[in-house]
Parts: C-alpha cells; sequence; structure tokens
C-alpha cells in the first residue's frame, strides 16, 4: 500500500500534460483493445451478443458503486431520460463494433476525433448555443479534415465508414444528454444508469442472432467490459488533470496506438490521407474547445458536481 501511496504521490507532483497524455494513451489503448477483440470474435460470435456481453460485463464492475452508501447513486428523478440516453449508447457501441469489422482501427480512430464537430453542430442546432463566425470556420476545418479521411469519389464508401460516423454522431447525442443530466445528476448516476439500460436493450436484440459463448471467448467478452470500463475511467482522469484543450489535442495520440494495433494483430496500416485528415480535425477540435472555454470564461458558470 505504501508503494502505491508513494508512486500515487509522485504521479500527482508531475506536469498536467504528462499526466492527461498517460491517461489519454491508457483510454486510447484500452478503447482499440475493445475495438481489436470485437473483431476478433465476430467471425465466429455476432456483434450484437458481443454488444450484450460488453453491456453486461461493465453492468458488473459497476455494481459495487451502484450498491454503495445503500444505493444512493440510484436515486434520480430522470428515468425516462437515461431509458433514452441507454437507446442511443447501446446504438452507438453497436455501431462501432461493426465498424471495426470493416475498416481499419486507425481509420476509425480519425473519425472518432470528428467527436467535437459534431458536438458543436448539435450544441448550435438543439441547444441554440451562440454561433460565432470563428466556430463555423473551426466546423468548416473540421469537416474538410474528415474529406480528405474519407475521400469520397476517390475510394468506394463502405458500409464500416457509415457505421462509423454514425456512432460518432450518436455519441454525441449521449454527450449532449450528458451535460443535461449533469446539472442534477451524479457522474457516477449517469454511468450506472447507461449500463442498466443497455444491457437490456442488447439482449433482446441479441436474443434474435443468439449463440452462446464458448468458455474461451466468455474470457474474451469478460475482457471487453473491463476495457470499456477502463476507457471511460481514464479518459474522466485524462480531463481531470488538464484542460480540455490539452486532452483534446493529446487524443491525437490514439491514432498511432490504433495504427500500431492494427498493423500487429490485422497487418493493417492507415494510408497517408488518413493521418493528413487526423491532423486538420485534431486542430478543428482544438479551436472548437478553445473557444468553449473562452465562452465559459466570459459567462463563468457555477459547474459543480451535485451530491
Amino acid at each position: 500500500m505504501n508503494f502505491f501511496q508513494t508512486f500515487n504521490n509522485r504521479f500527482n507532483t508531475l506536469p498536467s500534460v504528462i499526466r492527461a497524455g498517460f491517461w489519454i494513451t491508457c483510454a486510447g489503448t484500452c478503447f482499440t483493445g475493445m475495438m481489436t477483440v470485437a473483431r476478433t470474435l465476430s467471425p465466429d460470435l455476432s456483434i450484437l451478443v458481443v454488444v450484450f456481453f460488453r453491456a453486461a460485463f461493465g453492468l458488473m464492475f459497476l455494481l459495487p458503486t451502484a450498491l454503495s452508501n445503500n444505493g444512493a447513486r440510484l436515486k434520480t428523478k430522470k428515468i425516462p431520460l437515461f431509458a433514452v440516453r441507454g437507446i442511443s449508447a447501446y446504438l452507438s457501441v453497436t455501431f462501432f463494433f461493426l465498424a471495426a469489422t470493416f475498416i481499419p482501427l486507425g481509420d476509425i480512430a480519425a473519425i472518432g476525433f470528428t467527436r467535437p464537430v459534431f458536438a458543436c453542430i448539435a450544441a448550435i442546432l438543439i441547444l441554440e448555443e451562440l454561433a460565432r463566425t470563428r466556430r463555423w470556420v473551426a466546423i468548416g476545418i473540421g469537416i474538410f479534415g474528415a474529406l480528405i479521411v474519407v475521400r469520397p469519389g476517390f475510394q468506394e464508401i463502405n458500409p464500416g465508414i457509415i457505421y462509423a460516423f454514425a456512432a460518432v454522431m450518436l455519441s454525441v447525442c449521449n454527450s449532449i444528454m450528458i451535460k443535461y443530466l449533469s446539472r442534477t445528476e451524479h457522474p457516477d448516476t449517469i454511468a450506472i444508469y447507461q449500463a442498466v439500460f443497455v444491457a437490456p436493450y442488447a439482449l433482446i436484440v441479441a436474443l434474435f442472432v443468439w449463440k452462446t459463448p464458448s468458455l474461451e471467448q466468455f474470457a474474451w467478452l469478460i475482457l471487453i467490459g473491463a476495457f470499456g470500463a477502463l476507457t471511460q475511467r481514464a479518459l474522466a482522469r485524462s480531463f481531470h488533470a488538464a484542460d480540455a484543450t490539452v486532452v483534446i489535442t493529446l487524443d491525437f495520440l490514439r491514432l498511432p496506438i490504433a495504427a500500431l494495433i492494427g498493423l500487429i494483430i490485422f497487418n493493417e496500416w492507415p494510408i497517408i490521407w488518413v493521418w493528413i485528415g487526423s491532423v486538420i480535425i485534431i486542430a478543428s477540435s482544438f479551436l472548437l474547445t478553445k473557444q468553449e472555454a473562452q465562452d465559459k470564461d466570459v459567462n463563468k458558470p457555477g459547474g459543480k458536481i451535485p451530491t
């Protein structure tokens, strides 16, 4: 225990950029690991069954938190909204897993960088946030970068690209709902109810293509659940360690991680256009996040986590 305490104390003294970079690397590795296992299992096990077990085992990892303090984190008045969010979360994970069966992991990572761009568009259209010229310029840059990655007209648009973009857009819907829920709900409550609702949704759909996994497949499915839980924890810690602008920039580390794992396991490597487009998208995301941080400084909201 003393060793871990000493290590933790020393780690916390490191510059915020280094700590954020460490957690982003962990998040990228875990997310890519989850996608890799899902892709490996897909020839013998339906992705719909894989998604169910990912949700079920993820819920299992969250049970200690849910049951602690006499179930205090389960108390909420927003059950209907949690139920709706569960649908978008289920579809987002499913589309990400489906994308992994069609396109390289590096391409999925690159398309995932467009999340802040779509989030900004949704905030303007749905939340009616102020649309400054600088925001529209950043959005345009991000879309241009995405077009370089996809290169419509120069390569075939396969289902994997469509699934990946659909997953990103659904994850943006998730983010908007999280932003609303976080005004009154604890982060643990939001995480727990996602798992609570995703698991039964996934089970209902999986029953149509059900195949009971073997013992070896069960082991891999448990690993998927662990990877999913660790990804969320690592992301949360990265945003806690540094400003969002820093984290968004460091998120580019996901691409070389995904590319390296894809090369080692599947003998695939993103082409040069994916790297170029990713750099442009990351620059756009940085501008958008920096603008959001400046807006918060002007508005000075009282962002307390509810207890």
